[in-house]
């Protein structure tokens, strides 16, 4: 069976995977290297590598790397380790499949089309929210899920945790202030807000004033949005935003 054929079909159904190969054994195993298996969240499988102690330790195993998003290498002394007569020695490496990033845009204009034109080829599951009626290209309906209608209302049906990723970019600068102000004490990885040196000053002078932060608090929002750099155009404003939000993401991974 070529396992890789059947990765798309399998995350769709299960969102989640882990990819768990066998890379090395020794003496007698229950299959050779290269043999594949995938693992769903639930422990539904396809294909396998070898069965017995050894494929449900694995099953076990694939469920914490499904959980923590950290691929493994893991050794098994077949006998002494999992009372296998075989013998034998294995080694498999597991691997997290699927998409696991939140990112919600808030605002599906120029800026936040493009934002999500480069988002989901680094693994970020995309909603683009918006008030207003959208037009998407086949090409960007495949990319992001649209939500049309009043952000406050919706902000009621999302789910957030601290693999959320939060980008603020509405029409409007009431509608962002408000924005951050109901989201600004939920879960999230990263939250930002775009605008001016002018603009954050003014939410911030706001916010506070009345109460809503501590400057402390204040200062976990990326405001202004994104990395320091010369970017005029939407791709480039994305570009700088993405990359903020990728160095969060790689940090947090990797602390």
């Amino acid at each position: 069976m070529d396992i890789y054929r059947h990765i798309p079909e399998f995350l769709s159904r299960h969102k989640l995977a882990a990819l768990c190969i066998v890379i090395d054994t020794e003496g007698s195993a229950p299959r050779k290297a290269g043999s594949k298996m995938l693992v769903a969240p639930g422990g539904d499988i396809l294909g396998t590598i070898g069965g017995g102690a050894v494929e449900e330790r694995i099953i076990e195993e694939a469920q914490k790397v499904i959980q923590s998003g950290k691929p493994v290498k893991i050794y098994y002394r077949l006998e002494e380790d999992l009372g296998m007569q075989c013998g034998g020695n294995v080694e498999v490496y597991i691997d997290p499949l699927g998409l696991r990033s939140r990112l919600y845009i808030f605002g599906a204009g120029h800026v936040g089309k493009a934002l999500a034109g480069l988002a989901h080829r680094f693994g970020f599951e995309i909603t683009l929210l918006d008030f207003r009626p959208i037009e998407f290209s086949e090409e960007e309906k495949q990319i992001a899920r649209f939500i049309e209608g009043d952000y406050f209302e919706t902000l009621q049906t999302l789910e957030f945790d601290q693999d959320t990723y939060i980008t603020i970019m509405s029409p409007t600068h009431e509608h962002d202030f408000e924005l951050l102000k109901q989201m600004g004490k939920k879960n999230f990885a990263y939250l930002g807000m775009i605008g001016s040196k002018k603009k954050v000053a003014r939410a911030k002078e706001q916010l506070l004033g009345e109460g809503h932060f501590t400057p402390e608090e204040f200062g976990r929002f990326d405001t202004p949005m994104g990395l320091p750099m010369a970017a005029e155009t939407p791709e480039e404003i994305a570009i700088s935003i993405l990359g903020k939000i990728i160095d969060v993401r790689n940090k947090k991974q990797n602390p």
